[in-house]
C-alpha cells in the first residue's frame, strides 16, 4: 500500500506548470523538487511539500516529453501520481522512474484536496476514506520496473542477475 496526504489539481497539467522548463538544467530530483509547480506560486509549493500524492484530471502531464517532470515529483516525496487520465510520454516517463501513476477517475472525483488516499497496486484498488475503487492492475512486466524502483535500476538488476 502506498499512498497518504493528496493535493489535488485540474484537468490538463502540463509539464511546463509541473516543472518550468528553465530550471531542465538538472537531473537531480531534490535540486528540481524545488521548482516544482513553481508558476502555481508559493503556497501550492508548501502544500506539495506535505504531501505525498498528487491527484489530477484529465491529460495529466501533457505538454512536453520532459522525464524531470515525474523526476521531480519523486525529489519533492511523492510516491503515486492518481488522475483521470495520463499523457501517454507522462505516464511511460512515470514508469521508467519509477513512479507510481494510476488511471482512476471515480477515485479522482472522490478525492478531497488535503485528504488522504492509498493505493494497493497488487489488486488495484485505490482507497478513499471507508470508500474502494478499482483500476486495472499493472501488469507483471511494469510491476517489476516499479518494485525495482524504475527502468535502468531494472535493467541493471536483470543484467546483473543474468551475468552470475
Amino acid at each position: 500500500m502506498v499512498g497518504g496526504k493528496c493535493i489535488k489539481f485540474g484537468d490538463s497539467v502540463n509539464t511546463d506548470i509541473i516543472i518550468p522548463g528553465r530550471y531542465l538544467i538538472s537531473i537531480d530530483p531534490k535540486e528540481l523538487a524545488e521548482h516544482a509547480f513553481e508558476p502555481l506560486g508559493l503556497e501550492i509549493q508548501k502544500q506539495l511539500q506535505n504531501s505525498q500524492v498528487v491527484v489530477g484530471g484529465r491529460n495529466f502531464g501533457c505538454g512536453s516529453a520532459r522525464e524531470q517532470a515525474a523526476t521531480c515529483l519523486i525529489g519533492a516525496g511523492i510516491k503515486v501520481v492518481i488522475a483521470k487520465s495520463f499523457a501517454r510520454v507522462f505516464f511511460r516517463n512515470s514508469i521508467n522512474t519509477g513512479l507510481l501513476a494510476v488511471e482512476c477517475p471515480e477515485a479522482v472525483e472522490a478525492i478531497e484536496d488535503g485528504a488522504s488516499a492509498f493505493v494497493d497496486t497488487e489488486n488495484g484498488i485505490v482507497n478513499v476514506g471507508e470508500q474502494s475503487f478499482q483500476f486495472t492492475p499493472y501488469p507483471e512486466s511494469l510491476r517489476k520496473i516499479l518494485n525495482a524502483g524504475g527502468l535502468i535500476p531494472f535493467v541493471e538488476e536483470t543484467v546483473l542477475s543474468e551475468g552470475r
